[in-house]
């Protein structure tokens, strides 16, 4: 049954996997017949509405709300599906939709809705101090977001005001976790179980496998601490071997990046490349490393690197295990452990044999698991599953908190 579908995203200064994946869904969504409509926001909006309305919309905005409520209407729309609402949409936009009795489902691609943070990670460490708790202070006073204590302050705010009035367990029909370690965190951060279904992310355009002729490994991603691009350059400093390291992507650690390739012939800095350049180079590579020291969401570089039927050498932290099986569609190392990648690297350049038949596997994978027919049913399952539930009475009370109009 065709639906009249609302997405909502509130999208990043940079854009980055998250945006895409919006995006992807929302042409898979159209290309089996149903009408979907968008309502975003952009953070480059700020500057234009001023920091102090700004955080006032973080918590609750009214704008949003009334927006979105008079788009619902005048669309009939059937199912809101919400991936970003931080910080200009707030969760007054879940309360729209429940004032119009349209289930809600929310994607969770990142932790948010438990770290001002979002990464659960602090100081370039794990940090997990604040699941569970209803005011999540020490997000505020450690500067967790943007090492400020304002801006902390109020994303802490955010989270403990819907974690105070039940939003997070009563406004939302069905959340989307993106891997199994993932639905396990936010459990533990309070969400229901009952309303956490699994749905990883998929690749929209199948670029078929390549041969690895290239011969180089690949780093593909932003160039920031959590990244673990670090880890990667110190294990080319060790790595005896003549394997050229190419990397793809920018951020505060480009200058690094510059600094370790005029050091290092054997690194490469390829800049910011377009997709379909990026594709080329996966098929030529002989394998992807991804050396995050964070609990990634699922970082859709890993679908498409087994599209390609590129193996990948990643790191044994988060929800990394899961997606890698090791020996199998690649190698796992120690998070963090330039010794231990460079160690795997050695062993992947000296059983070639072993990584052609990881590329067989890879691929594999992805037609198993991430194609964007595979993506659909489960996504329709759980609109399925979140259009069962009747929605709370039109008029809410945010656990005496905040009254809506």
């Amino acid at each position: 049954m065709a639906r009249r579908i609302l997405l909502v995203h509130n999208r990043y200064q940079q854009a980055g996997g998250e945006d895409r994946v919006v995006e992807a869904e929302a042409e898979l969504l159209r290309s089996y017949g149903h009408q979907v409509f968008c309502y975003t926001e952009s953070n480059d909006r700020i500057v234009q509405i001023g920091r102090i309305q700004a955080a006032v919309r973080t918590i609750w905005s009214h704008t949003s709300y009334r927006n979105l409520l008079k788009l619902i209407r005048e669309e009939r729309i059937d199912l809101c599906h919400f991936h970003n609402t931080f910080p200009l949409i707030s969760p007054s936009a879940y309360y729209a939709a429940r004032r119009a009795g349209v289930p809600v489902v929310q994607s969770l691609h990142n932790y948010r809705v438990l770290c001002a943070g979002s990464l659960l990670m602090r100081k370039g460490k794990i940090c997990e101090d604040c699941l569970g708790r209803n005011v999540v202070w020490p997000g505020a006073i450690r500067r967790c977001y943007r090492n400020s204590y304002s801006a902390s302050a109020v994303t802490a705010a955010m989270i403990s005001t819907h974690r105070l009035a039940g939003t997070w367990t009563r406004a939302v029909d069905r959340y989307i976790a993106l891997t199994q370690f993932a639905r396990e965190k936010f459990i533990k951060g309070g969400l229901p179980a009952e309303k956490i279904a699994v749905k990883p992310n998929f690749a929209d355009k199948d670029p078929g496998p390549g041969d690895g002729g290239g011969g180089f490994a690949l780093f593909v991603g932003r160039l920031s601490p959590e990244k673990g691009i670090d880890t990667i350059l110190k294990a080319w400093e060790m790595l005896p071997d003549d394997l050229p390291l190419r990397v793809a992507g920018g951020g505060p650690l480009t200058p690094d990046v510059k600094n370790a390739a005029a050091r290092n012939p054997r690194v490469q800095w390829l800049g910011e490349l377009p997709r379909s350049d990026i594709q080329a180079e996966m098929k030529r590579a002989r394998f992807l490393i991804c050396a995050s020291t964070w609990y990634e969401g699922f970082p859709l570089i890993i679908v498409e690197a087994f599209a390609a039927g590129l193996p990948v050498i990643a790191s044994d932290i988060g929800a990394l295990p899961e997606l890698i099986a090791d020996g199998t569609t690649g190698l796992l190392f120690r998070s963090g452990d330039a010794a231990d990648l460079t160690g795997k690297v050695q062993w992947a350049l000296r059983h070639p044999n072993d990584v052609d038949e990881m590329r067989i596997h890879a691929r594999r994978e992805y037609e198993s698991n991430y194609t964007a027919d595979t993506n659909y049913r489960a996504l329709m399952t759980i609109y399925e599953d979140a259009s069962k539930i009747m929605p709370v009475p039109a008029h809410v009370q945010l656990g005496g908190i905040l009254d809506l109009p």
